[in-house]
């Protein structure tokens, strides 16, 4: 018993040392050096001892603390509170949270991060992903009959891959990715036990279990490739197995009660979508860079050949994290290997399953169907996240082939993938030593000539101990074994250690003087920024801030609208927005932009404009206070009818039109209201309420985000909220006192 687990200490030990920074030094696997480096107002507070800016490492790795980071912290936070997460108040002037999948809400392993400091316990989920990952294909392909060397090495490849390494810090991709291989080991259980006639429900629902938790880890696109992936793989199973119905209904009744758990995310996952503008505004495929380009497959053995980000000498097509499928270089001669000389269905599937994810992850006439016919989620997928397919593959490919080798390899049989890969070496540095190059291309050559040296010297010592394993006596093979696994660690670790970081939690969101002042003063008005170089996108919800700002590739169509109108100065509101999945307010000088509540403006230079006056500075920093700005609820005397979302943004846009006496909606309702008073009593994600006085019936409107999960009581009696100034909320309350609740439910 205590030897089985001994592969699994090994994973442990392996990926130990690859996080000793974290384990030893007190560093977070999180890119905090980003949010101190790049962005104000915290540059300003290390400006003394650091005058140029403290440096950072990688500028590529900045989603982690600008969008998972922050979404997973308030999910959290509103769990302790007692309720479900179902709301962001503070991005995008309220935004879904529980709905946005990449929250990832109702993840199991999310109960690590009840326990402990937040950064800790969110550094622990990171440093489980290579961990399972390993530890799961270590028990799929010791499933398939390898042996416990080659099943070792998949684990580790696996676990280490361009895919895993590129998106570690994430916290939603691998963790969607990882449970992969128990999901086929649970379909392989299922047929194993059916050809042995026994029943059995724990891999049903094991399998179940797997499944769902891929899903509700966060990441779609991840989860659809695994269900596509893991439907196919049954189909080979029921090719293979005598008991073909029995299993395979056994495995489609899995998937069907799966498809039942993930409801509650589901359905308002898919609610928000139909409502985002996700589709109106994304990069177009047409781009370099939506496939991986050609000539970017060599980064599967030479992962720096273009340069590295975090050395700043990257040339390649944008971006290095979506291109970079290292196995390295022994993952490539032993898979190659397993192509060439296994002959068996296993291998075979396999070999397709890479070949099928290489047709439509690279620019061909195939890939790009999806985009051509424009296939929901499909065309809005970008298919280089095929990578984690393309890298699942090639890590079962080199377990497969070290077994071969281990088992019946000759000395002949690995020497033509050891030609293969040497030429492909030999032709490259050929051409980078003694091609003709001019212009920027000679610093581009140099970076590339550089880094294929460490890769050439891995494939020289690999080379050498796969030869010499062919000449010794059996008991020396296993060592020789051992220390191929070891150069394939080393391997991994270099490139994983360039590309990543590890960082001061100190760095996380720290207080600044601008800051401070403004959450001492801001009450439940809004804040925004002139400058992207200031306070991104999302960073407001660490510090309990309300933004009228959002980063997120789903966002609400209208009030990507909205604020595009806003940016244009005009009742524009036709696509493309220009935003990117980043909605920012450019013009400040709108009357609209104190219906949303801003309250106050960071800047780096100076602001001009009526009814701002600038109140702080801190270095470069700069904090305006806007004198005109709306309350959160307010009544209007007058509301104006529009048949449309046009026409209603064209009254809004009406010199005539009075923001703060007037609202316009899409409903035909009374035109004439008497005014009141309106005082918030309590604001949260989940409840907001306000007591009412008035002495006719009025019309109150709330500058929150307009969303259907929301309803309101009027004295706890069900009342209708109206879209009311195209993105915003409103209701008609009767005369005298009153008190309005608002509460978010989930569906």
């Amino acid at each position: 018993m205590i030897k089985k687990l001994f592969p699994v200490l090994g994973f442990v030990i392996i990926t130990s040392v690859f996080f000793w920074q974290f384990l030893l030094k007190g560093l977070v696997p999180i890119p905090t050096d980003t949010i101190v480096g790049l962005y104000y107002p915290y540059r300003d507070n290390f400006v003394k001892d650091n005058p140029n800016g403290l440096p950072f490492k990688n500028f590529l790795i900045t989603d982690p603390v600008r969008q998972q980071y922050p979404w997973r912290s308030l999910t959290i936070e509103t769990y302790k509170e007692g309720k479900l997460p179902t709301w962001n108040s503070f991005s995008f002037s309220g935004t879904p949270n529980l709905a946005n999948s990449q929250s990832a809400a109702f993840y199991p392993l999310n109960i690590l991060l009840f326990f402990g400091p937040f950064e800790f316990s969110w550094s622990m989920l990171i440093f489980l992903q290579p961990l399972l990952a390993g530890i799961f294909m270590f028990l799929y392909l010791r499933n398939l009959k390898l042996d416990e060397y080659s099943s070792f090495l998949g684990g580790i490849i696996f676990s280490f891959s361009g895919f895993f390494v590129t998106w570690l810090e994430w916290g939603t991709v691998l963790h969607s990715a990882l449970w992969m291989p128990l999901i086929l080991l649970s379909i392989d259980k299922v047929f194993e036990l059916s050809l042995k006639k026994k029943i059995h429900f724990i891999w049903p629902v094991i399998l179940i279990l797997f499944l769902a938790s891929s899903f509700f880890a966060g990441h779609l696109q991840t989860f659809f490739y695994i269900g596509l992936f893991s439907l196919i793989y049954t189909l080979l199973r029921v090719w293979q197995s005598n008991r073909r119905l029995k299993s395979s209904l056994t495995v489609v009744l899995s998937f069907f009660i799966t498809a039942i758990i993930i409801l509650p995310q589901l359905v308002p996952t898919m609610k928000f979508i139909l409502v985002s503008g996700r589709n109106l505004d994304q990069a177009v495929w047409q781009k370099d860079g939506w496939f991986i380009p050609w000539e970017h497959l060599i980064q599967f053995i030479f992962p720096d050949f273009f340069g590295n980000p975090s050395t700043l000498n990257y040339w390649g097509v944008w971006n290095y994290g979506e291109l970079t499928g290292f196995v390295g270089v022994v993952a490539i001669i032993l898979g190659l290997f397993a192509v060439f000389f296994r002959h068996d269905k296993i291998t075979y599937f396999f070999t397709a399953a890479l070949i099928l994810a290489l047709l439509f992850s690279l620019p061909n006439i195939f890939s790009k169907i999806p985009f051509i016919l424009n296939i929901p989620f499909l065309s809005t997928a970008q298919p280089t996240r095929l990578l984690f397919i393309i890298d699942f593959t090639l890590s079962v490919l080199a377990a497969l082939g070290l077994n071969y080798f281990i088992s019946n390899g000759k000395l002949k049989q690995i020497i033509f993938p050891i030609i293969l890969i040497g030429i492909i070496i030999t032709a490259l540095f050929s051409y980078l030593q003694f091609g003709s190059h001019v212009g920027d291309a000679v610093t581009n050559f140099t970076v590339a000539k550089r880094n294929i040296y460490f890769p050439g010297l891995v494939f020289t010592v690999a080379c050498f101990i796969l030869i010499l394993y062919s000449l010794v006596r059996s008991k020396f093979k296993k060592y020789l074994v051992m220390l191929l696994i070891l150069l394939v660690v080393v391997e991994l670790f270099r490139f994983s250690w360039k590309f990543n970081t590890f960082s001061k939690k100190e760095y996380l969101y720290p207080n600044t003087a601008s800051i401070e002042l403004v959450k001492n003063n801001i009450d439940n008005y809004r804040f925004a920024t002139s400058d992207p170089r200031i306070l991104p996108p999302n960073f407001s919800i660490m510090h309990n801030l309300q933004s009228v700002e959002g980063y997120d590739p789903l966002y609400l169509e209208r009030y990507a609208e909205f604020v595009t109108a806003i940016n244009r100065g005009k009742p524009d509101i036709n696509p493309p927005f220009g935003f990117n999945r980043i909605i920012r307010i450019e013009n400040f000088s709108s009357n609209l932009v104190d219906l949303l509540g801003i309250k106050y403006v960071f800047s780096v230079s100076e602001m001009n404009i009526q009814g701002f006056n600038k109140v702080f500075d801190e270095g470069h920093t700069k904090v305006y206070e806007n004198t005109e700005v709306f309350p959160k609820a307010f009544f209007v005397n007058e509301v104006k009818f529009a048949k449309n979302k046009n026409e209603a943004i064209g009254i809004m846009f009406d010199r005539s039109f009075d923001p703060l006496n007037q609202a316009v909606v899409e409903e035909k309702i009374d035109s004439k209201f008497g005014v009141g008073q309106a005082r918030l009593i309590r604001y949260s994600n989940q409840i907001v309420v306000i007591e009412t006085q008035n002495e006719s019936d009025g019309f109150l409107v709330i500058t929150d985000t307009y969303y259907p999960t929301w309803k309101v009581k009027i004295n706890d009696k069900e009342a209708k909220i109206y879209r009311t100034d195209y993105n915003f909320r409103g209701i008609i309350v009767p005369k005298g006192r009153n008190i309005v609740e608002f509460s978010n439910d989930l569906l």
